[in-house]
């Protein structure tokens, strides 16, 4: 059942990159937004998942925000997605932009890519990532460990996000996913349906980080709010 489950995914991926590329036409990203809504609730149904969000009430619709997570699962873009409820944009390492249709559309698409091949390029991403959100107004999501945990425990965070929120000045909302390294573990097919919870926390002014010191105390800050979070909805 579990590899049906994933030939299923597999299939409507597909069929909604393809939806995706021709809806990357409209600029405006309306309909690219709306797809990708529609594509994380249907696999989300397709895989058995049950989601259950925490927290964000007092989120200001109208203001950007460094949303910064945990990163277990690749159900872990579909589960933020079904339930942030907000123009979210993932910033992703451009590796993913090599995938057949899925990275293609990811290119096209209101997305925030990050070059990790090395430092320079990686600050230059960072510089375009802050130009993106002054002018779209949308918030970003980061998964600050860098890659995909292979045992669920939560990994050293990377510096990126941070310095992302001090040059945008946009507070940091710590956002624990808890739950999806048992649907689809790194490295398996086995997947499996389940509950997930989301956990918003409390949104950190980000606004008076002016040097790397602060960036780094801003990041074990928020790392330490992450794995609380993790271990104490486990």
């Amino acid at each position: 059942m579990g590899k049906l489950k994933i030939a299923g995914i597999a299939l409507v991926t597909a069929v909604f990159s393809l939806l995706a590329l021709a809806g990357a036409l409209d600029r405006s990203f309306t309909i690219y937004r709306g797809l990708e809504i529609a594509w994380s609730r249907i696999i989300l149904w397709i895989a058995g998942v049950h989601v259950t969000r925490v927290g964000g009430e007092g989120l200001d619709p109208k203001r950007s925000y460094v949303f910064v997570s945990n990163h277990a699962s690749l159900f872990d873009i579909p589960v933020f997605k079904a339930v942030v409820g907000r123009r979210a944009d993932i910033v992703f390492k451009r590796e993913l932009g090599r995938i057949p249709f899925f990275g293609w559309q990811l290119l096209l698409g209101p997305y925030i890519v990050i070059d990790r091949s090395n430092v320079e390029k990686a600050l230059r991403s960072i510089e375009k990532a802050k130009r993106v959100m002054e002018r779209s107004g949308a918030s970003a999501l980061i998964f600050a460990e860098g890659t995909r945990s292979k045992t669920g425990e939560i990994q050293p965070f990377k510096r990126g996000a941070f310095h992302l929120a001090a040059r945008s000045g946009a507070p940091v909302v710590p956002t624990t996913i808890v739950g999806t390294s048992e649907l689809l573990p790194k490295g398996t097919t086995n997947l499996k349906g389940g509950n997930v919870t989301v956990v918003f926390g409390d949104p950190i002014d980000a606004s008076n980080v002016a040097d790397r010191k602060g960036e780094m105390e801003l990041m074990n800050r928020v790392r330490d709010v992450i794995v609380k979070t993790k271990e104490e909805r486990s």
